[in-house]
């Protein structure tokens, strides 16, 4: 456990000079919280570490992360890399007995996320998964409306979103996305954000029936013109029971839509939210909240009380995309100094694929699958 005199070095995985996920988004949301110090990163070679210390100004980089992990100055890794080099980089970490932070998902499949949950276990370090949508401001304040009874009872939830990818371009640079048994997919990805969100405000699912579908089989290389291979689905259906009783409808589109991009209603017996953004990646997106109830008519507005913001960069920046992740950061940093657990373990990104493969399961049975 880590005193409040104590910051904590993190060694980036995945942090790369061509930029990426790991510059736009964990960068500016280190520095947003004090407390992380930025001590390393490693990329895919040797040559592309040393040209991604050069830029961003860190001195220790490393071409592998066992390499990473073994630097005294990192307490604590994140990885930040495809999801079908997860579960390497994450086993890497825990054999340095570091603890560490890891994109969602955890692993390409569940029994591999097991083994990281033992693993870890078995080397005492403590293992968080990356599903930030739930740390969002907007996301805890419609948790705890809907804990107080302000919709009243729950009767259902509708959630309507456009994946932005998987549409009818790719290019080489996203090319993984294509495939179906990458790990990284609508479903895994925006869909599996969403869904987490979902359940921290609403309640688990107990069963659900799924239709996916791949409608897009072929797709067009932005840079060369022709069309290639995609078996990745492009509409995730899903609908199901949560614990709570309410009934729950999911609908992913790959691409963007002309219409809708994101929706998400909550549909209670005293009153409606109803939760409005730009495109169906609720981890890094702005997201408006209005509501009604107990016949006050037409929705209205109803900005984030300040203190859900844990980051100025959140309050400050809301549409910058990295502002969720900052107060997950916040958030893990309370955990690793005061021992709580606020951030999703491994244990819960177990749970997380358990669901996924539920979803895979009963759409390949056309059968409810429980959970």
């Amino acid at each position: 456990m880590a005193s409040e005199a104590e910051t904590i070095g993190v060694g980036i995985v995945g942090l790369s000079a061509g930029g990426g996920w790991a510059g736009r988004g964990h960068l500016p949301a280190l520095e947003a919280v004090p407390g992380f110090r930025l001590a390393a990163l490693s990329a895919s070679s040797a040559a592309s570490a040393a040209a991604a210390g050069e830029r961003y100004g860190v001195p220790l980089a490393f071409g592998s992360a066992a390499e990473l992990a073994a630097c005294p100055d990192v307490d604590l890794v994140v990885v930040s890399v495809q999801a079908a080099r997860h579960a390497p980089a994450v086993a890497a970490a825990i054999d340095a007995g570091k603890h560490v932070y890891c994109e969602w998902p955890l692993a390409v499949t569940a029994a591999e996320a097991s083994e990281l949950v033992a693993a870890a276990r078995d080397r005492g370090v403590r293992g968080f998964v990356g599903l930030q949508a739930r740390s969002a401001p907007v996301i805890r304040y419609v948790r705890d409306l809907v804990k107080a009874g302000w919709v009243g009872e729950v009767l259902s939830t509708t959630l309507v979103a456009s994946g932005m990818s998987w549409g009818k371009e790719s290019d080489s640079r996203t090319s993984y996305l294509l495939d179906r048994d990458g790990g990284s997919t609508m479903l895994s990805i925006p869909f599996g954000h969403v869904v987490d969100a979902v359940q921290l405000c609403l309640g688990e699912f107990t069963e659900v029936g799924a239709v996916l579908a791949n409608r897009r089989p072929y797709v067009r290389d932005s840079a060369s013109g022709e069309f290639v291979p995609k078996t990745a689905d492009d509409q995730v259906a899903v609908h199901g029971v949560l614990e709570t009783g309410a009934v729950a409808v999911v609908h992913f589109r790959g691409g963007r839509s002309r219409g809708t991009n994101f929706r998400w209603e909550i549909n209670g017996s005293d009153g409606d939210l109803v939760l409005e953004g730009p495109h169906g990646h609720l981890q890094l997106a702005p997201v408006m909240l209005h509501g009604t109830r107990r016949g006050e008519g037409e929705l209205t507005a109803m900005p984030v009380p300040a203190e859900y913001h844990r980051v100025s960069l959140s309050r400050e920046q809301p549409g910058n995309p990295s502002a969720n992740l900052a107060n997950a950061y916040a958030a893990l940093l309370g955990d690793l100094r005061e021992n709580t657990a606020e951030i999703p373990d491994f244990a819960h990104g177990v749970r997380h694929h358990r669901l996924i493969e539920a979803i895979l399961r009963a759409d390949a049975t056309g059968q409810r699958a429980s959970l």
